[in-house]
């Protein structure tokens, strides 16, 4: 079953920790290719140093303050694209950064092109599965826009772990430090 607009439609942290299990699906060249989410990280308003956001709206973060559901990707460090889900109520910016996935279906194509590499980094899962300028503001409910995120299997508590958000070098406290990082750990994913 796809995630519908009103699961996206709640508090960021909420949504980041229940994207845990849930199945990332992108068709890729009429490939279908399928993930569980690994690793989460929540970005939460304007006031959230960490949060591109926090410049207000922009062009680039336009898809951020949009109806919750839909694509944010970005491009970073001048080659990497980042995958996020937009959440909470329409006009407010926040998104969930899709961290890394557990490659489940056509784990041959994601692995030919990332060059035999795994897929557990954000820039590393959109390689991966093809995703890109493309597939900025994509609302991520329809399968018509070829990306979409499945309800998965429940992962519990006790597999995962909570932590500050990783590579905000040059983020002031107490932002650089607040636990809104989700990530399974120590736990099989049985198919």
């Amino acid at each position: 079953m796809i995630l519908p607009h009103r699961f996206y439609n709640r508090p960021t942290l909420t949504v980041a920790r229940e994207l845990i299990g849930a199945r990332l699906v992108r068709i890729l060249d009429g490939v279908k290719l399928v993930g569980i989410i690994t690793e989460t990280e929540g970005y939460i308003g304007e006031s959230d140093l960490a949060c591109h956001a926090r410049a207000g709206r922009t062009p680039r973060t336009l898809p951020m303050y949009g109806p919750p559901g839909r694509a944010y990707v970005y491009f970073t460090y001048g080659h990497h694209w980042m995958l996020n889900a937009v959440t909470e109520e329409d006009g407010f910016p926040a998104a969930v950064l899709i961290r890394a996935i557990w490659p489940i279906e056509g784990a041959e194509v994601m692995s030919a092109r990332r060059g035999g590499r795994d897929t557990f980094g954000p820039g590393k899962l959109c390689q991966a599965l093809g995703i890109g300028k493309g597939e900025n503001n994509a609302d991520l409910t329809a399968p018509a826009s070829g990306l979409w995120i499945e309800a998965g299997m429940n992962v519990p508590n006790s597999a995962v772990t909570i932590s500050p958000r990783v590579g905000l070098y040059t983020v002031p406290e107490p932002w650089k430090s607040k636990p809104w990082r989700f990530l399974v750990k120590g736990w099989k994913i049985e198919l």
